[in-house]
């Protein structure tokens, strides 16, 4: 019987022209939960063809159309199967056909977007990110991280001096951190970790020489001015387009938020049921909000739905529609649920293509019985699955091109595993937030060189005769501490797990003086470039530097050169007792804050 006699026109969605007389896998696909089809599942022809005989109206999570539910007749034990559900469900998650975006994916494939993402694959690889790399401290940085074996791009502006100053073998990228149509995103795939030595030019009035021996030398005074860019552009915007650029690739603290419930209503993308309707089953589920069911008598998401094993059936499921564009989490360990059990087993199943019946990668998670409950589910433990089936030559899982998350509650788990705590019937997944999550324990992501005196010019009572140039002629430098101390305090407020190293005066001197790490900006001295340089690859991999703010000096005299044997250096230093000494929170502008000072 043709499916447009056995359809009520009654709140039907669809018309008879738009309802298939005949459905297979050929021309609707079905999505990866599913495991082989039973000989009386939606493709089997005896379960679609048989005279159908009486229908109800039932209500549906999204769409204001009232589903038509269709029951097979003269087959005891069968319940009713809504096809029109399993239509709306299909179209839910499928766009309508279109010639021209067919017509466009292929030109994209065959013009300059294919190439763009071809020149950049070569460049996907954890590395750290030195911005600034051609500058006194930044190419240190680079030769430690090399001399460490850590993979290192390098940000310059200057191809030439870049290649004479770094070497052959340093991958650079071509870039202007004050010009931010310049930071293309595909100079910054793979990028894990930030070490910025971008600095506003200052010079001797008088001139220096090419190489500013006069600037770098750092001992002897020479009347100072701008040279470039204002310390405004460099200093604060230029450090602002930095971080915008490399956020997603190096995450944020609180990781990126998928989905939760405000006062306001969810975030995120919407969600729709997928059951094993589309296998002829009658499980039903939906996404609903719970106004007071919070774990703080809030609102909160709620899966809920009522699962059967009638015709062959046994899952529920909520899948949100396609991110677009894919979502990059490569920054991340993993996904973070915060849910209130039920003593049940869930999946969380991620997908990394836009199809609708795509392998999915799956990960099993237990909860306890009416607490709520954090779900931590690594990346590295998802399992590449397709029909309840384990794919053993599945391409490795690509945290940077997420598509869709679904949640689900099944009777099967994969390769003919059934759910140990599987049971028919209603249930409930109350779900507060779903989120990425960094990798235990937090290191710092961007590191940040900056300058002791930063927050000194206003401070009451200084004496400034004491201090450094740059705090004496703060104004005359076109207010440069003011914007470096702006600077730092977007990075603080940007997210990223940081520390800032702010040196006092720079050397040319070499590394291995004895050091003083103090906070709230007060110390003055001189401190060697090289030792700046092996601080920052040091805090790249310290706990205990994330998200702190400190000042470094040796303890030579600013007067006595420091020397060395080169035959026979000191040994490189430990310094995480140093960084054990930190404390987040100090800035120094605690100090302005107690004398209600604010900067101009």
């Amino acid at each position: 019987m043709a499916a447009s006699s056995v359809i009520s026109p009654v709140n039907s969605a669809l018309t008879a022209t738009q309802i298939p007389g005949h459905v297979t896998t050929g021309n609707l696909r079905l999505p990866s939960e599913l495991p082989q089809f039973p000989a009386n599942s939606l493709v089997s022809r005896k379960a679609l063809g048989q005279s159908l005989g009486r229908q109800k109206l039932s209500r549906h999570c999204y769409g204001a159309q009232q589903p038509v539910v269709v029951a097979a007749g003269g087959e005891s034990g069968r319940e009713g199967w809504d096809f029109g559900r399993f239509v709306r469900t299909y179209s839910f998650f499928n766009e309508p056909f279109s010639l021209a975006k067919i017509a466009g994916a292929i030109v994209a494939r065959l013009t300059g977007e294919a190439k763009a993402e071809q020149s950049a694959s070569g460049m996907e690889k954890n590395v750290v990110l030195v911005a600034g790399a051609t500058g006194g401290v930044g190419k240190r940085v680079v030769n430690v991280l090399q001399s460490k074996g850590i993979p290192v791009r390098a940000l310059v502006r200057n191809k030439e001096k870049a290649r004479s100053l770094l070497g052959p073998d340093v991958e650079l990228v071509l870039a202007d951190v004050t010009q931010k149509a310049t930071l293309l995103p595909e100079y910054f795939k793979g990028v894990r970790q930030v070490i910025n030595c971008v600095a506003v030019g200052v010079g001797p009035k008088e001139g220096d020489t090419p190489d500013r021996q006069k600037y770098m030398q750092g001992i002897k005074f020479f009347d100072p001015e701008i040279k470039g860019d204002s310390p405004e552009t460099v200093e604060l915007k230029g450090l602002q387009n930095l971080i915008d650029a490399v956020k997603e690739n190096v995450g944020v603290r609180e990781g990126v938020t998928l989905y939760t419930v405000t006062d306001k209503g969810p975030s995120g993308p919407a969600w729709g049921s997928l059951d094993d309707v589309v296998m002829g089953g009658v499980s039903e589920s939906s996404m609903q909000i719970s106004l007071n069911g919070g774990e703080n008598g809030g609102p909160v998401g709620v899966f809920r739905g009522n699962v059967s094993t009638s015709n062959n059936g046994g899952f529920a499921s909520i899948r949100t529609k396609n991110f677009t564009p894919a979502i990059n989490l490569s920054a991340y360990e993993g996904i973070e649920m915060r849910v209130k059990g039920n003593g049940r087993r869930f999946k969380l199943i991620i997908r990394l293509s836009a199809d609708w019946d795509a392998l999915g990668y799956t990960l099993s998670f237990d909860t306890a019985y009416n607490e709520w409950q954090t779900v931590r589910l690594p990346f590295k433990d998802f399992v590449p699955v397709f029909r309840a089936r384990s794919v053993k030559d599945a391409p490795p899982f690509d945290p940077a091109k997420i598509t869709s998350l679904q949640v689900l509650y099944s009777k099967f788990e994969y390769d003919g595993a059934l759910n140990p705590s599987f049971e028919t019937g209603p249930f409930e997944l109350p779900i507060a937030h779903v989120k990425s999550y960094f990798k235990e324990p937090v290191t710092p992501r961007f590191i940040h060189v900056g300058s002791a005196g930063v927050t000194r010019p206003y401070r009451p009572g200084l004496d400034l005769s004491k201090q450094p140039p740059a705090v004496r002629m703060n104004a005359e430098l076109g207010y440069i501490l003011d914007y470096k101390l702006k600077g730092e305090d977007t990075l603080r407020e940007s997210g990223i797990p940081y520390a800032i190293v702010r040196p006092c005066a720079l050397t040319e001197e070499p590394a291995g003086a004895e050091l003083i790490f103090e906070q709230g900006d007060n110390i003055t001295g001189k401190v060697a470039r090289e030792e700046i340089a092996r601080i920052c690859v040091a805090a790249l991999k310290s706990p205990a530097a994330t998200d702190t703010t400190f000042e470094v000096k040796s303890t030579v005299p600013f007067s006595q050169p420091f020397e060395i044997d080169p035959s026979n250096p000191p040994a490189e230093r430990d310094y995480a007792e140093f960084f054990q000494s930190l404390e987040k929170g100090i800035t120094g502008k605690e100090a302005l804050e107690e004398a209600k000072a604010v900067p101009v």
